[in-house]
C-alpha cells in the first residue's frame, strides 16, 4: 500500500528588508514520504525568498513536469519557476523555456558542487537562470527544526538570511553561483 503524505501547518512570517516584502502565510504543506525533513524545511525557506502574494507550492516532488513553487500571472503565464535539488540538464533548459525567471535552490554538499560543475558552461545561454547554494551545514541545521506545526520567522537583509523556528534559530548563507541577467 502506498505511504500518503504527511501534512505540515506553517505560519511563515517574512520580513525581507531587500524587497521591502512583510507578511505572513498560513501554509498547509503536504510532505512526500520520500522527502526529508532538510528538503522540506528548504522548500519553506524558498518560499519565503521569494515570497508574494500569488507564489504557491506546486505538487511538486510527485510531478515530473512542475517545480516545487512557482508563481503564474493572472493570465496563466509562468512568471517564476523554482525548483530544488539538483535538476538535470535537460530540466533547466526546459523550465528557462517556460518560464520568465528560474531559481534553483540546490544543497547537499560536494554532490551539489559535482553537479554545478557538471552542468555550468551549458547554463551561459540562460538569461532568465538564477542558481543559489545553501551549505550542507546550514540546511541540516534546518532540517533538525522540522516539525508538524510549526511557526517560523524568516528576515532578510542585505542578502544574509536569518531563519527563527519556534524557540531556535538559524543563519543561512545563501550562495549566488549563477544570477539572471535581466
Amino acid at each position: 500500500m502506498a505511504q500518503k503524505a504527511t501534512i505540515y501547518k506553517v505560519e511563515l512570517s517574512v520580513s525581507d528588508m531587500d524587497r521591502h516584502y512583510y507578511e505572513t502565510h498560513n501554509l498547509t504543506i503536504a510532505k512526500h514520504p520520500s522527502e526529508t525533513d532538510e528538503r522540506l524545511m528548504v522548500r519553506i525557506l524558498a518560499f519565503a525568498l521569494n515570497a508574494q502574494e500569488h507564489l504557491e507550492f506546486s505538487r511538486g516532488i510527485s510531478t515530473d513536469n512542475e517545480p516545487d513553487i512557482w508563481q503564474k500571472s493572472l493570465s496563466g503565464e509562468l512568471e517564476l519557476w523554482v525548483a530544488l535539488g539538483l535538476p538535470s540538464e535537460k530540466i533547466v533548459r526546459k523550465s528557462c523555456g517556460k518560464a520568465k525567471k528560474v531559481i534553483v535552490y540546490c544543497y547537499g554538499g560536494q554532490p551539489a558542487e559535482i553537479w554545478w560543475g557538471k552542468i555550468k558552461n551549458s547554463t551561459t545561454r540562460f538569461h532568465n537562470l538564477q542558481v543559489i547554494n545553501f551549505s550542507e551545514e546550514d540546511t541540516q541545521t534546518l532540517g533538525a527544526q522540522a516539525s508538524r506545526s510549526m511557526k517560523i520567522q524568516v528576515n532578510i537583509q542585505d542578502g544574509d538570511v536569518m531563519v527563527g523556528v519556534d524557540d531556535s534559530s538559524a543563519y543561512i548563507t545563501p550562495v549566488k553561483w549563477k544570477n539572471a541577467s535581466h
